[in-house]
């Protein structure tokens, strides 16, 4: 198994530990480690060639000493999980069961990625972390499995942070996909009938990191936490906003419903979290999404491509 660690073997005394990283090489991986060094904590990178999380022996390797595991691996193809349920969950339920044994094992502290998916959407109001869950596809139960298996077996050392519409510089998203189709048609028809709260990878790994710091120092109660952006929002609504801080024109977005765009997943309709448990462990719920997405947009990562003109078109 190859590794490479991050930051200072000497932040350990102020860190509590070691910090070990699983899927490390996608979008969140990539922003909780460099959260991490900025803040000089020693952490394990193990990317999917690392380390496959369904293997016992070699997560109990990798977990042992550890005092903090951030699970960022996952299957996240939700429309490919239609057909491919037992593989989804093998990843997303059986892996998640396996680090979750082996940091009981371990005495180490598991902040495990979860989703909005486990959730049914079909409420009107935001859900709680403690609101029944119901998902509505394949993706969503294999997730969910996952969630269990935490709580089962790490019920005070055990962190699952759901999150929604995440965007980032790291990897394939909606934020990236809306830019780079400015320079390549004149209008863009965006769903507006799912309502969720989009949230950047940086921000949600921030505070990724200030969970584990907490749930070392005592101060975080094991559960459920939703680690979403605050406000809500569409897919419309996000768009527009991204082409408005963009310099774009936003009427280039229009409207449309979900019948337009059929796959084969059902999507929740609605996907806004509640964020009261945040002050169980002394943090603040997460900031807006407008302001969020702000700070993403100031990235080189996220410049408008060329041709995509200003005047509203594109040419």
């Amino acid at each position: 198994m190859s590794q490479s660690t991050s930051g200072a073997e000497s932040a350990d005394s102020t860190s509590g530990g070691r910090w070990v990283v699983t899927g490390a090489a996608g979008m969140l991986g990539q922003d909780v480690l460099a959260v991490l060094k900025d803040a000089g904590i020693a952490a394990t990178a193990l990317r999917r060639t690392d380390l496959d999380i369904t293997d016992p022996a070699a997560v109990r390797a990798a977990v042992e000493g550890a005092a903090v595991v951030v699970n960022c691996a996952a299957w996240t193809d939700v429309d490919g999980a239609e057909s491919a349920e037992e593989a989804a969950t093998a990843v997303n339920g059986t892996g998640v069961r396996v680090l979750a044994e082996a940091c009981a094992a371990a005495g180490a502290r598991l902040l495990h990625v979860s989703t909005d998916y486990v959730l049914p959407g079909d409420a009107e109001q935001p859900y709680a972390e403690d609101s029944a869950t119901g998902p509505v596809n394949a993706y969503g139960r294999s997730k969910l499995a996952g969630e269990q298996a935490v709580a089962e077996l790490l019920p005070q050392h055990g962190y699952v942070v759901r999150t929604a519409w995440l965007y980032g510089e790291h990897g394939p998203n909606f934020v990236a996909t809306m830019l780079k189709l400015a320079a390549q048609r004149d209008t863009l028809d965006v769903v507006d009938d799912q309502h969720g709260q989009p949230t950047w990878s940086r921000a949600l790994a921030g505070r990724l990191v200030e969970l584990g710091q907490a749930a070392l120092a005592g101060r975080a109660p094991g559960g459920v936490y939703h680690g979403t952006a605050s406000g809500r929002t569409t897919w419309f609504g996000l768009a527009r906003e991204t082409y408005r801080l963009s310099g774009l024109d936003p009427e280039r977005i229009r409207p449309t419903d979900s019948s337009a765009f059929v796959r084969p997943a059902v999507r929740p309709a609605f996907s806004v979290l509640a964020h009261d448990r945040w002050a169980e462990a002394g943090l603040p719920p997460l900031a807006d999404w407008r302001e969020q997405l702000a700070g993403a947009l100031a990235l080189p990562a996220f410049a408008a491509p060329e041709g995509a003109d200003r005047d509203g078109t594109a040419g």
